[in-house]
């Protein structure tokens, strides 16, 4: 996906519509920025654990979830 943004008098810049959707981006989350070469490159910061706990608010078996995430994260 390539989308176009502008840079502000403020250096601030955009993240264009179809992008944070795509990417969940929710207001108050937090972005990785690196410099690779000439590339500015924008990245979700992965939440932990606990945050999300917090924003499903919901009973889940966090066990289960967590074995998930390990066995994830080893395969990596």
């Amino acid at each position: 996906m390539i989308e176009e943004t502008k840079i502000t008098r403020n250096y601030q810049v955009t993240i264009p519509a179809a992008i944070r959707r795509k990417l969940r981006l929710r207001v108050e989350d937090t972005l990785i920025v690196r410099l690779e070469g000439d590339r500015i490159i924008l990245e979700s910061k992965r939440r932990s654990i606990t945050e999300i706990r917090i924003r499903l608010r919901k009973r889940i078996d966090w066990r289960y979830v967590e074995e998930t995430i390990r066995e994830v994260t080893e395969k990596e």
